[in-house]
């Protein structure tokens, strides 16, 4: 999936060697750098690991340097479930901290996003250009119409995460069609700060990464954010629409498809 790279290769883990490997620098990632936990983390054998992972297809980046063999050539990766896959009983990794039923009932082709995470030696370069590049691919071959998924912030201080916050409850609150709700228990209301006492540079200088790039393509967010604690986050649900975007937002996808 990428014109020779020297250093990077980009698909779908094919076997389960890839799939440990994706799990353990999730392990590394999420676990040992961010605190998370969780019921089927396998701290032994250093796996972060769920009984959503045999549903999803895994997007992963490739160290080629790194010998498959020893079980930690995967230095990105983000997992990704399209909709058709689901069963009648099927249900979405986010519904557990999401009401998706404005979502389910579109009746449009949806993926859900998550996992999305970067070895720490491989951030700041091309390793999350290559990983974005491969999910518009993966996008445009299955016609995908609505991407969501849960993006976290980092611990669960609610105070101090008010002004991320509130400017998205009052910049980037989905539309009502595609407005997901956050479900009790860990439900906390995002309207935090009245909107003329919002600083946007303080704001967006906390934001996370992940979230301002989907800002940037014109993503939008569900109303509430979600209290994860055994995995120490505080979470928002990111919802885009392919078909909303502007004519810029939309070319990071086609400048895929090549001349028509």
């Amino acid at each position: 999936m990428l014109d020779e790279d020297p250093i990077y290769a980009l698909r779908l883990a094919t076997d389960a060697n890839d799939l440990r490997a994706a799990q353990r620098l999730r392990y590394r990632v999420f676990v040992q750098e961010l605190g998370a936990d969780g019921p089927l983390v396998d701290h032994a054998q250093g796996l972060e690991r769920d009984e959503f992972d045999p549903l999803f297809d895994h997007l992963i980046l490739v160290d080629q340097r790194l010998d498959p063999a020893g079980g930690n050539h995967v230095v990105g990766a983000y997992r990704l479930l399209p909709s058709t896959r689901l069963g009648p009983d099927g249900r979405f990794y986010s519904e557990a901290e999401y009401d998706l039923t404005r979502l389910r009932a579109s009746g449009r082709r949806l993926v859900e996003l998550g996992r999305s995470c970067v070895d720490p030696d491989h951030r700041g370069g091309t390793g999350m250009f290559h990983l974005w590049n491969g999910l518009a691919e993966y996008v445009l071959e299955r016609g995908i119409e609505i991407l969501f998924g849960v993006a976290s912030f980092h611990g669960t201080d609610v105070p101090a995460l008010a002004p991320q916050l509130a400017w998205l409850h009052h910049n980037h609150l989905a539309p009502p069609d595609m407005r997901v709700t956050a479900r009790p228990p860990g439900r906390v209301d995002m309207n935090l700060i009245p909107v003329n006492r919002l600083d946007r540079k303080a704001a967006m200088a906390g934001m996370p990464a992940l979230i301002k790039a989907y800002l940037r393509l014109g993503g939008c967010v569900g109303d509430g954010a979600y209290l994860d604690r055994p995995f120490n986050t505080t979470d928002v649900c990111l919802v885009m629409d392919t078909g909303r975007m502007s004519a810029k937002h939309r070319d990071f996808y086609l400048r895929k498809k090549g001349p028509a």
